[in-house]
């Protein structure tokens, strides 16, 4: 499963720390890997939207279109459908996981599907059971020093 949980760049806060800084490099490595066709990876149109309102702080429109288009046309990414009854079931499970409803229907969405991995930054899924958050030094992913 794919989620993104990163803050704004400097273009909207002036200055980052050097840890969003970091996270920031890491989640373009991971995009990377998942363009390259590196890793095959699901994430819905709910968590698509989210990383469509990181990324348009940053991006032209254009450079947007293209990005979304590009994922969806990969064949190594999946984007599912999310159903009313999907974001019931994660509201329902707000109050066990201790997590926001849009965290928690990734977790409900991972269930359903039997995926027991997920790249995510939020710290908050090492507590959800059956699940492994994907640390961004995760031998799949070469993160190689930028220059």
């Amino acid at each position: 499963m794919l989620t993104c949980s990163y803050e704004r760049t400097t273009s909207l806060w002036g200055r980052i720390s050097e840890r969003q800084r970091e996270i920031k490099r890491k989640a373009k490595d991971i995009v990377r890997a998942v363009s390259e066709g590196k890793e095959e990876v699901m994430t819905t149109v709910v968590h698509l939207s989210e990383i469509s309102n990181i990324l348009k702080m940053e991006m032209l429109l254009g450079e947007l279109y293209d990005f979304l288009i590009g994922l969806y046309s990969r064949d190594n990414v999946l984007i599912a459908d999310v159903r009313s009854s999907d974001y019931l079931m994660a509201v329902e499970l707000m109050d066990e996981l201790n997590m926001d409803p849009n965290d928690c229907l990734a977790v409900a969405i991972m269930r359903r599907n039997n995926i027991g991995e997920i790249y995510t930054f939020d710290k908050g899924f090492d507590e959800v059971e059956g699940i492994k958050r994907l640390p961004p030094n995760h031998p799949k992913i070469s993160l190689a020093p930028q220059m």
